[in-house]
């Protein structure tokens, strides 16, 4: 494991550019033999949970190197973007971000806004590709969205935070944690610290049927490449870095990943707002529509992750349109 339970705990110590998010019960997502929390990332600082592995990311490189010399750069599908671009912004590390054209508009004015040296490309596939490329030629530090211990430490703390937040004598009593999957970051984080904590607990990812490569390289027991489409769930889409080390980390931590449907992300995300009054985009989706599909079971005690609410306006009222 490159990341043990130790940098975790040590990265929720260094990470105050990030808060720490409550857990929110949802009767409508609850039934008779389980209780449904829901972990509300969405009210980060830049609205996802990609504030948490940014600051660890941005504060360690500090704490080696100071401000002298270091020069960043990252790939992003647009949240990871946009949080590093907060951190940097307040280390004061110069930044480019290459991020895939099909991101959110919502996300590249944000990225913009906090200082960043936005760099559009084709995909998220293009722009990971050109980022490493940039790090080679001009000497910066790549920062992966998922595939960077310091990043993976970062979001592991939502991992410790949630087993607090258990009610006194009940921690053990988590039946499973269910998370968003795209670069594979944020349940490798989660997982290594729940794992380390409450064993018995399940880590269930949830992957979109357009973008799916944790599912199909399980699957062949290999890194495999996949034809990725277009998803409501934009966060999540993108093949995975070659030298990924999330793939290792997920088998080890992860017990099922589960894959849902567009129309499946799409009645979700409008049954959240309509239910629950809370704004979130596709990728935090994931986790709800698994369970309304039925491929997940509120058996027990469960914890949703709602990742993050940047979500463009005309998508939403799109969204919420097709639902009445």
């Amino acid at each position: 494991m490159p990341i043990a339970l130790a940098d975790i705990v040590a990265a929720a110590g260094r990470i105050w550019g990030a808060i720490e998010t409550p857990v929110r019960l949802s009767t409508w997502l609850s039934a008779p033999a389980g209780v449904v929390q829901l972990k509300l990332e969405t009210i980060q600082p830049t609205s996802s949970y990609k504030i948490r592995g940014a600051w660890n990311a941005c504060a360690r490189l500090h704490e080696r190197h100071g401000v002298d010399g270091v020069r960043l750069v990252t790939a992003s599908a647009g949240n990871h973007g946009q949080a590093l671009a907060c951190a940097a912004r307040h280390f004061q590390f110069p930044l480019t971000v290459f991020v895939s054209g099909e991101a959110p508009r919502t996300k590249l004015d944000a990225i913009r806004d906090w200082g960043a040296d936005l760099q559009q490309c084709l995909d998220y596939d293009e722009a990971e590709r050109q980022a490493k490329a940039f790090a080679t030629s001009q000497g910066a530090t790549y920062i992966s969205p998922y595939s960077h211990a310091d990043v993976i430490a970062g979001a592991g703390t939502i991992g410790l935070e949630l087993y607090e937040q258990q009610p006194r004598g009940r921690a053990q009593n988590l039946r499973a944690v269910v998370v968003p999957v795209g670069g594979g970051g944020l349940i490798s984080g989660i997982g290594i610290a729940l794992k380390a904590l409450s064993p018995s607990t399940k880590i269930i990812g949830v992957e979109v049927a357009a973008s799916c490569p944790f599912t199909r390289s399980l699957e062949a027991g290999r890194l495999v490449t996949i034809d990725v489409k277009a998803s409501l769930a934009d966060g999540l889409t993108g093949n995975l870095d070659p030298d990924t080390i999330t793939l290792d980390i997920v088998r080890e931590v992860v017990d099922e990943i589960v894959v849902v449907e567009e129309d499946e992300v799409r009645r979700a995300l409008a049954g959240v707002v309509a239910h629950e009054h809370l704004l979130i985009e596709g990728a935090a989706a994931t986790g709800p529509a698994a369970l309304l599909a039925g491929k997940i079971r509120a058996d027990g005690d469960i914890a949703i992750i709602l990742s993050g609410a940047n979500i463009d306006a005309d998508r939403l009222v799109d969204v919420l349109g097709r639902r009445i």
